[in-house]
């Protein structure tokens, strides 16, 4: 009876990181469908920002197009080191670029759509996120237009550390997912809009798989777990937030891990709130690494003004974290009772809204 007790949780535990393989598979696929499918059009966009208005729902619209944040600072980077887009022009794309990230974790928190309540507590997990940093683009942005407040910032810490030089990081996940990418993209024959399709059913049904199998083999010890050894207080949350991101180089990916854990009650809004910061910090390490290679100094500035965006951000609204947390139990509350509410929000957020945006300012 015991080899049979054990030799099912070895199955189940062996199942399980086949369903989190594939599920991280699927948002690897659904990252490089969209920047194969969106790339040429978010250059375009970017390349022709001429308002800070404009360049801040450009990040959005962008970085959601393409799903990564890192993605958009590059291509930023690269067009100021050219001199294609000035200094000025690329800030707020980069504080755009943080809340288009966010779409990845609240894509994959419609795995729960079918389920009420577990739906609410994912919504409400994945969607505190851009709710943080949409805060702190309402504080940080007026600042930054009025007295430059980032480029400031990022002018002093780019003086302190222009010399140090820096390295490059392949992130072991990338590595580990690319053979299952690349054989998906085989079978789709690399049509983008079929990458897509495939990427969302593959998230969907290995989450869905994934979540089943931690209910069924964890019970209280994962929850016991997670709260003693991992979740305990917010400054190791923090921590963790940002090793995991800066070990998978991908803060929507690191975000995205937790929402299972939400939707099955294992974790809640405010253990997961200093994780996601822990993940925006983690996320600008990156890029500031390989800026300090190239020793360009506003290469360097760009990327510490990523940095700077979202350290302020934290100073400002982590002693007042019940705004945002609050405000994410009131959207996951609403869309606990109205399902369709979630769809319009992803759509209106960060596509319809700044899309108008776009179009009127820049006329």
């Amino acid at each position: 009876m015991e080899e049979t007790r054990k030799s099912e949780v070895i199955l189940q535990t062996l199942l399980a990181f086949i369903y989190l393989y594939l599920f991280l598979t699927g948002i690897k696929l659904l990252g490089v469908s969209l920047k194969g499918l969106g790339k040429g059009f978010a250059e375009s966009l970017i390349q022709t920002t001429a308002n800070p208005l404009v360049g801040l729902f450009i990040g959005i619209v962008s970085t959601a197009i393409i799903q990564s944040s890192s993605a958009t600072t590059s291509l930023v980077v690269g067009f100021v080191a050219s001199g294609m887009l000035p200094l000025s022009h690329a800030i707020p794309i980069i504080m755009g670029a943080n809340i288009g990230t966010t779409i990845t974790n609240i894509l994959v928190s419609l795995a729960h759509l079918r389920w009420k309540e577990e739906f609410k507590r994912a919504f409400s997990g994945a969607i505190v996120h851009d709710i943080f940093n949409f805060l702190t683009v309402i504080v940080i942005f007026p600042l930054q237009i009025k007295f430059h407040i980032l480029t400031r910032v990022s002018y002093y810490l780019t003086v302190s550390f222009q010399h140090l030089g820096g390295f490059t990081f392949t992130s072991p996940l990338k590595v580990a997912v690319a053979p299952a990418v690349k054989f998906f993209l085989f079978l789709v024959r690399s049509h983008f809009v079929l990458g897509i399709i495939l990427a969302f059913v593959l998230v969907i049904t290995s989450l869905i798989f994934l979540v089943k199998i931690i209910r069924r083999v964890s019970g209280k010890k994962l929850e016991l777990l997670l709260d003693r050894y991992l979740f305990v207080n917010p400054l190791v949350i923090g921590l963790l937030g940002f090793a995991v991101t800066a070990f998978i180089q991908s803060s929507s990916v690191a975000t995205s891990l937790v929402v299972p854990l939400i939707g099955a009650g294992l974790l809640n809004v405010e253990k997961i709130f200093p994780y996601t910061l822990g993940a925006n910090v983690g996320t600008t390490l990156t890029a500031i690494l390989a800026s300090l290679v190239t020793g360009d100094f506003t290469s360097i500035q760009v990327a510490f003004s990523h940095l700077a965006f979202n350290i302020l951000g934290i100073l400002v609204w982590y002693p007042m974290r019940k705004v945002p947390i609050g405000l994410a139990y009131k959207l996951g509350e609403v869309v606990g009772r109205k399902r369709w509410v979630a769809l319009v929000y992803i759509l209106g957020i960060f596509f319809f809204l700044p899309g108008l945006i776009i179009l009127f300012f820049r006329r």
